[in-house]
């Protein structure tokens, strides 16, 4: 099975994290986002998988030198400009020459979704296009996809007004498709697959499904959510082990090889250590993860935050419900709290 995973977007509102790395390979719980999301495709039947490129391609075909990962072959689709969801997924399909049915992810979805589950529910339909679901607290934020009692999709409303909405159950960014939508959308314009292309549908029944699932599911695409992603993959939603590798030293307490923490420090679950870190005397470090290489000094608390690598919170300073990202220096006795995208010299 093959798939397209649009990895385009400029990640804006995660910057200046996003200015020099792409969205998708920022870390999450010290192993990019990307590889996450190729190990779950991968672990449900992809072989082969397009990434659909736009900002800072390059950087793509570093971080996959051998474009290869978990056994799934990476291909490359460089948009010459934004080409929108159903634009994108067009002309990654049409370079990599995909004629079968075929799966669609955003690049900026975390999830446990049984892919397998979805792609039988299409075959079952002899849909040609299927989304996947979601339920959220307040759906006035998002399209909300009503359905018939097959699955069947009725309608597209887009963030409706707040206790108005007719369904509470939302559009996650994951499809299956066949061919057949793909012919639909124009070639070398931009289109909107959400906006455009799947209402479009709607004038031929039997074609359009929704499938919906209770499972684990977040948009990383905010700080907030950036954050909490990482304390949920921290706490078992992706499974019992966050990242390869690490040991569980003490319940929900996880160190990378190489990482040091002196026996004074308190380390209050979820906690993950990263390869080669250092969490010096007297510390406290609770539900947070610190990167590879970076050091905690001598009396700092850490508290609901993320170290990247080479991150340095110095003697006594306190980061409470942050992101630091690589290299940044907290001075000893500083306090951050609630700095969401700390860049070097931000």
């Amino acid at each position: 099975m093959k798939a397209v995973v649009l990895v385009g977007g400029e990640g804006t509102r995660l910057r200046p994290l996003t200015l020099a790395t792409p969205k998708p390979l920022l870390p999450i719980a010290n192993q990019p986002f990307l590889e996450r999301q190729l190990g779950w495709l991968a672990a449900h039947g992809v072989t082969e998988v397009v990434l659909s490129l736009g900002y800072l391609p390059d950087a793509f075909v570093a971080h996959f030198p051998d474009a290869t990962y978990a056994g799934v072959r990476i291909r490359y689709a460089v948009e010459p400009e934004p080409r929108g969801t159903a634009g994108a997924i067009r002309f990654a399909a049409d370079v990599a020459g995909i004629d079968e049915r075929f799966v669609v992810c955003n690049g900026d979805v975390l999830t446990a979704l049984d892919l397998g589950a979805l792609v039988a529910f299409h075959d079952a339909r002899g849909a040609a296009a299927t989304i996947h679901l979601v339920r959220v607290a307040d759906p006035s934020a998002f399209g909300v996809v009503p359905t018939f009692d097959d699955g069947e999709v009725k309608a597209f409303v887009e963030k409706p007004p707040p206790g108005q909405a007719p369904t509470d159950w939302i559009n996650a960014g994951t499809y299956v498709l066949e061919p057949s939508v793909v012919e639909r959308i124009p070639a070398g314009i931009n289109v909107s697959i959400e906006r455009e292309t799947f209402p479009r549908m709607l004038d031929q029944r039997g074609r359009l499904y929704a499938w919906a699932s209770d499972g684990y599911w977040i948009d990383i695409g905010t700080p907030e959510k950036y954050l909490a992603a990482h304390l949920d993959v921290l706490g078992g939603a992706l499974g019992p082990v966050p990242v390869a590798g690490a040991h569980e030293v003490d319940p929900g307490i996880w160190l990378e090889p190489g990482a040091v923490v002196d026996p004074s420090t308190r380390l209050v679950p979820p906690v993950l250590v990263g390869r080669d870190a250092a969490v010096g005397p007297g510390a406290w470090v609770a539900g947070s993860t610190i990167g590879a290489g970076a050091t905690v000094g001598y009396g700092a608390r850490v508290t609901g935050s993320v170290l990247h690598t080479d991150a340095v919170v110095g003697r006594a300073a306190e980061v409470t419900d942050s992101v630091l990202g690589p290299g940044v220096v907290v001075p000893d006795a500083a306090v951050v709290r609630s700095e969401l995208c700390v860049q070097e010299g931000s």
